[in-house]
């Protein structure tokens, strides 16, 4: 039986479209939001299909800047909830590793995992100077399984400078390489590393640069997304469907009013 899954991803620019079909990408991300909704029912009309029809929706739940994300996960979870349709979320980020080796056999690039280790550093553009990053090992065999998993990271999701990027991946990598025997190349993968690119090499053993994600590869980078989501969910199947910002939120609580002829301060209460 053939699984219906419409992928939405606002975390750079938008990425909609129904896995097996190619998807529609807004990259003007002053106008995605706009769109989202007509690329929705664009997608689904491309793929022949009707929102009743939808057995699955994935939803990017980031790490990314936080209105525009916002916007495809409400979108996902208001479409969920009127067609009845399962609802995964998955971070932008991961998937990045498992393409990353795709990308990499294709081009016949991959070595023995014995003696050739892969680490991708997967980022997106947080802006304001600033990546969302995690450092991932290549991915593993799940024991008594045809699958694969992403192993633990390196260094776990986080934001931060480009500049401080570096040393804390050239400090991963140099405890990593005390535990593998052969050598070890970094792949920096995502939304930044062109912009970046001459920070991100400063890294140790440094190899590709890309400034591409895993949805920028049509409907086999959807297959892929979709997949890890899926995968991600047998395992933790009550995980929350929220968005990954990291950054601190720019609201702050306000002080309190000044007192005036010898009364207490007033609290803003709104």
């Amino acid at each position: 039986m053939v699984t219906h899954t419409l992928v939405i991803d606002t975390s750079f620019g938008s990425t909609v479209g129904v896995t097996g079909h190619e998807p529609i990408v807004e990259t003007d991300s002053r106008t995605h939001v706009e769109k989202l909704q007509g690329n929705i029912a664009r997608a689904m009309t491309d793929a022949g299909l009707k929102p009743s029809d939808l057995d699955e929706i994935v939803v990017g739940v980031g790490p990314a800047p936080f209105t525009g994300l916002r916007a495809g996960i409400v979108a996902a979870k208001a479409l969920a909830f009127a067609t009845g349709a399962k609802l995964l979320g998955q971070n932008v980020l991961e998937p990045q590793a498992q393409w990353n080796l795709i990308r990499r056999g294709k081009a016949d690039a991959l070595e023995s995992p014995q003696t050739f280790h892969v680490l991708t550093l997967a980022i997106n553009d947080a802006r304001r100077k600033q990546l969302y990053f995690e450092l991932c090992p290549s991915p593993v065999a799940d024991k008594g399984t045809d699958e694969t998993d992403v192993a633990k990271p390196l260094i776990g999701m986080d934001i931060d400078y480009p500049a401080f990027i570096v040393e804390r991946v050239n400090q991963a990598v140099r405890a990593y390489r005390a535990t593998v025997e052969g050598d070890v190349v970094v792949d920096v993968i995502g939304h930044g590393a062109q912009k970046y690119a001459a920070e991100l090499g400063g890294i140790e053993s440094v190899g590709d640069i890309i400034d591409d994600s895993v949805l920028d590869q049509g409907k086999q980078g959807l297959s892929i997304f979709a997949a890890e989501a899926e995968l991600n969910h047998k395992k933790s199947p009550d995980t929350l469907i929220e968005p990954l910002y990291l950054r601190r939120p720019d609201a702050e609580v306000p002080a309190p009013l000044k007192h005036v002829l010898g009364h207490d301060g007033v609290e803003r209460n709104a």
